[in-house]
């Protein structure tokens, strides 16, 4: 069932972030001279915790004002004019309280009333579909804190598609769910993200190796790299080796080569290096998009 218009509209939505920077009053500089340009789709913004990116999309959405720097929103500016983009906006924070003692419809109901969506036929049929589309809808009487977490996460998508947005913000979503929950919700990240603008903010790799089109790797309130993840795989190519190596040999290896990774394999110390030549005593891999992101976070540490 689809009564209303909720992702299908045809439009190309574009945000414009220009030379955006922000610093809060203790001096700390959250954000440094940001530009970026994100159309329909999935766009992953990765980065390690504390990078920026939770500054960065409040930014986005208005909760907190850049110290300069322009935001637009399908050429309105939302920095001045910021109940544009909170009208058009869909956002699933990395925390997402629910009401104790309230069922997922009410709970929709609220905040569709919340959103604005006044008239009653309309957030039934907005509530049915979201709760269908989610895969809730048989569970739409239960509490939602009792809601496994997998199950609060598809929810947290329902109410930030209430109300027809046009860009949908999600912070770390996956960040705790088992691999069957994760991959579910992926899925239903991919499937709403072909109409609007769906941006995925994790510091998980695999997240956006899995959901997105368009990257960019942040770190210290700035973009360090930007592109399409085969792209940025591909410039790797030939550039990345591996070795095994005892554990006393770590500290040599990490003075006297570009050490992007290293990790334990039944037991062994495997390392893992970039180098545009081949090092005596490694052996070729091929590139990861995880090599691409320890690789750009070590070069800019």
């Amino acid at each position: 069932m689809n009564m209303f218009n909720i992702l299908t509209t045809k439009k190309m939505n574009t945000l414009k972030i220009n030379n955006l920077e922000l610093t809060y009053k203790n001096g700390h500089q959250a954000i440094r001279n940001i530009s970026l340009e994100i159309k329909n789709g999935m766009f992953g913004l990765l980065g390690p915790n504390g990078a920026g990116k939770s500054s960065l999309m409040k930014t986005i959405v208005g909760l907190q004002k850049p110290s300069s720097g322009t935001i637009e929103f399908n050429d309105i500016d939302v920095v001045s004019q910021t109940e544009y983009i909170k009208k058009n906006l869909g956002f699933l924070p990395q925390d997402f309280g629910v009401y104790p003692k309230v069922n997922a419809y009410d709970l929709l109901n609220h905040i569709a009333v919340l959103k604005g969506i006044n008239n009653k036929v309309e957030r039934k049929n907005q509530i049915q579909y979201l709760l269908e589309k989610v895969n809730l809808w048989h569970f739409k009487d239960k509490e939602v804190h009792t809601f496994s977490g997998g199950m609060k996460q598809r929810f947290g998508v329902a109410q930030a598609l209430l109300g027809n947005p046009k860009i949908i913000i999600v912070d770390e979503p996956t960040a705790g769910l088992d691999p069957e929950e994760r991959n579910r919700f992926n899925t239903l990240l991919s499937d709403i993200s072909n109409e609007v603008i769906v941006i995925l903010s994790t510091h998980l790799v695999e997240d956006v190796k899995n959901l997105c089109s368009e990257m960019t790797i942040m770190n210290k309130g700035q973009i360090l790299k930007t592109g399409r993840p085969k792209a940025l795989i591909t410039e790797l190519q030939g550039k990345i080796w591996s070795k095994s190596i005892n554990n006393e040999e770590l500290e040599f290896y990490l003075t006297n080569f570009n050490v992007i990774s290293q990790q334990l394999i039944e037991r062994q110390l495997q390392i893992t290096v970039f180098s545009p030549e081949q090092p005596e005593g490694f052996y070729s891999i091929e590139p990861l998009l995880e090599h691409v992101y320890f690789n750009v976070l070590s070069q800019n540490n």
